[in-house]
């Protein structure tokens, strides 16, 4: 496994395992058990996803050291708009069964959130969160929270995949020393970039499944990826990702797929 550095020092594996939908119970202990046991040492969760205890659980049966686990969980936007990010933030802790997280984000650029961060500075010095940072930001957010913040933020997690590869906003980030995580890197339920035909091909040229080739292009981009699954076989199969590279000619290929199309919510229009 991989390991990027944040901006703060921190080094986040590069590959992680996501628990999006992912329902509360056996499944979200299983999906966790799973991937600490084929080598994740990444999970990525959430408030509202509704499963943080069942993540939990899923670090404490696998008998992994908590401390080789790089923890990651998110402010909800009710709890942004309320100001209950401390409250909030115990409430996940609580949930989780754990003392610290390795990196708190703000999910969504949600009413409050330069409130937000301020409590957030607050609790990462107080040594209970290893890094904090955002998601689904845009570069008007960031430069927003750059005028009040005292501490930068060390990810931005957002939408890339080949279809929506999200670039400028990438460039914008990396230029900042913001670590991009990209979430959705198979397009997501429902969508059908592993079906596309150019992925196909190289799947077949480089004997490879079509998430792998779209995980592979998504790791050379130097982009930290989540991936989901309740899947054990695709749990260990999507982890067999840093035992080849992509040429320089077929990531470019890969690049050309990109239709500008998002898949989730849009950051600048949402209702949630």
């Amino acid at each position: 496994m991989q390991e990027v550095s944040l901006n703060n020092g921190v080094k986040i594996p590069q590959f992680g395992l996501g628990v999006f939908k992912t329902p509360e119970g056996e499944q979200t202990v299983s999906a966790v058990k799973w991937a600490l046991e084929a080598g994740y040492r990444h999970i990525d969760t959430a408030k509202v996803y509704g499963n943080e205890k069942g993540v939990g659980l899923g670090i404490q049966e696998s008998k992994v050291p908590r401390e080789e686990i790089f923890l990651t969980t998110k402010l909800w936007n009710d709890d942004i708009r309320a100001g209950r990010t401390r409250e909030a933030f115990a409430e996940s802790l609580a949930a989780l069964q754990t003392d610290y997280v390795d990196l708190y984000l703000i999910h969504w650029p949600a009413d409050g959130y330069e409130r937000a961060w301020a409590v957030m500075e607050e609790l990462y010095q107080e040594g209970k969160i290893k890094a904090i940072g955002v998601s689904n930001f845009q570069k008007r957010h960031l430069e927003c929270l750059e005028k009040t913040a005292k501490i930068a933020p060390a990810v931005n997690q957002i939408e890339a995949h080949p279809y929506f590869s999200n670039q400028e906003l990438i460039d914008y980030c990396k230029a900042r020393r913001i670590v991009v995580e990209a979430y959705r890197p198979l397009g997501g339920t429902g969508g059908n970039l592993l079906e596309d035909e150019t992925l196909r091909a190289l799947a077949q040229k480089y004997e490879r499944t079509p998430a792998q080739i779209a995980l592979r292009w998504a790791i050379q981009r130097d982009t930290v990826v989540v991936a989901k699954s309740t899947h054990q076989e695709r749990i260990v199969s999507n982890m067999k990702i840093f035992d080849f590279v992509l040429s320089d000619t077929d990531m470019e290929t890969i690049d050309g797929l990109n239709r500008n199309t998002r898949l989730g919510s849009d950051p600048d229009n949402f209702n949630f």
